[in-house]
């Protein structure tokens, strides 16, 4: 029950802190009555194993650090939530928790019939590069075969979390889920030779997850890669692809052909870090986003929309300024308080999920019940007061970002006016980057 209400309530608040959550062959997941073992990548902590547990349908079992069950609470409340702990090396061991004991539950679940979540990377970074990954997951599952004499046909589901900013409010994640495969290919060489066979499945799980992920090398690369991003990315060309589907398929276009030239034309690639130098700085003194060096510009068209968009916002003023004085302490006091729990990014997002589902409650019953006492507000209305202020608060977030894009459309057209021939010149310097890149 306790994992019910707490999946139901972490669910309601990563809807709520991201923006779009896009899921690609859910269905993957359905395990039916066959044992299973998810395996994901680890960039965000504990928001990857929430993220997991709020796609699948079953209830799931986690395998956890065993530092997280560090108290004889900790520990009684993390096994309540199907939390498996496991003594991890270098970090010590912690009483209570016995690894000959957690692996036996993890045989006896996945017996079962049960799902089994575990990151073989071990540890958690924000970042695409892929670590290596632990050998324990490939363990698990062929003794796990072998303790039903390979008769259970357990299935090994891989799944990327693809964050466009893991920690950022309202930003994307796409969650893509391989296809189910069993592990019997290596069941026969497992009983003769368990080392190399635990090795051969453990390189097969890597490949499979670099198939549903945007993965680089080194941690180089992966700056490369999103610099390129920031500056080819644009929503003003048109693209069958929509939201984040779309900047995922866009960065394993750009990382396909980074390989390639590194392979082929390593010249090319410094060429290219030098233009993304260049574009970046004259972007920073001109302060224009790149995508508008795709926008067309027609004076009488930009003069009616900018036209509008001043009506538009004088209209929903007060609107946002309600929004703003009904949610801005306790978006300073969550910005405030989330490092001082942490000073790690990685635990930012789901530190901050914990303590908006606390604080924004309280603090809006306890404005309501205020409303109520001051202006003898009737029940009804104080319920829609209360209803009103997370809403108004979500549209003051988009309200202001969207000053933000109207401040860059100003300047975009007075850089048209007076500064039309240096304009021209990045969108021929985006244009020949894009050739450096993509032509052959």
């Amino acid at each position: 029950m306790l994992y019910r209400i707490l999946k139901f309530i972490i669910g309601v608040g990563i809807r709520l802190y991201y923006k779009e959550i896009r899921v690609n062959n859910r269905g993957n997941l359905s395990n039916g009555k066959k044992p299973m073992i998810i395996i994901a990548n680890h960039p965000n902590t504990l928001m990857d194993a929430w993220v997991v547990g709020m796609v699948c349908n079953q209830p799931i079992y986690y395998m956890a650090k065993a530092t997280l069950f560090d108290s004889k609470f900790k520990l009684k409340l993390l096994r309540s939530l199907k939390m498996i702990p496991i003594n991890r090396r270098g970090e010590g061991k912690v009483e209570g928790v016995d690894n000959n004991d957690s692996l036996s539950e993890c045989y006896k679940v996945l017996s079962e019939g049960k799902t089994l979540v575990i990151f073989p990377e071990g540890t958690s970074y924000k970042e695409k590069v892929l670590r290596e990954l632990k050998t324990g997951t490939a363990r698990i599952a062929l003794e796990t075969e072998k303790l039903n004499g390979g008769k259970l046909d357990l299935q090994v589901v891989a799944v990327g979390i693809n964050y466009s900013q893991p920690e950022k409010f309202r930003s994307n994640i796409l969650i893509d889920i391989d296809q189910p495969r069993g592990v019997m290919d290596h069941y026969e060489l497992y009983l003769t030779e368990k080392k190399k066979a635990v090795n051969n499945l453990t390189n097969q799980f890597r490949e499979r997850l670099e198939k549903v992920l945007v993965t680089t090398e080194t941690k180089d690369e992966e700056e490369l890669l999103d610099d390129i991003y920031k500056v080819l990315n644009t929503k003003y060309i048109h693209s069958d692809d929509k939201g984040v589907q779309r900047q995922v398929n866009e960065l394993k276009d750009i990382k396909n052909k980074l390989d390639e030239l590194k392979l082929v034309q390593p010249w090319r690639i410094d060429e290219i870090k030098q233009s993304i130098k260049s574009m970046d700085w004259k972007l920073e003194k001109m302060r224009i986003r790149a995508d508008f060096l795709d926008r067309k510009f027609r004076s009488r068209l930009f003069l009616r929309q900018m036209l509008t968009s001043v009506i538009f916002i004088l209209v929903a003023m007060p609107l946002a300024i309600f929004g703003l004085i009904h949610n801005y302490l306790q978006y300073l006091f969550t910005d405030w308080l989330v490092p001082k729990l942490s000073k790690d990014i990685e635990y930012y997002a789901p530190l901050a999920i914990l303590v908006g589902i606390v604080l924004y409650p309280l603090t809006y019953s306890g404005l309501g019940f205020l409303a109520h006492y001051l202006f003898a507000f009737s029940w009804l209305g104080m319920i829609a007061y209360v209803l009103l202020m997370p809403l108004t608060g979500m549209f003051t977030y988009w309200f202001f970002k969207y000053l933000k894009h109207i401040s860059y459309k100003w300047r975009y057209m007075f850089l048209m006016v007076d500064s039309k021939d240096t304009l021209q010149d990045l969108q021929e310097e985006k244009r020949r980057l894009k050739e450096l890149l993509f032509e052959d």
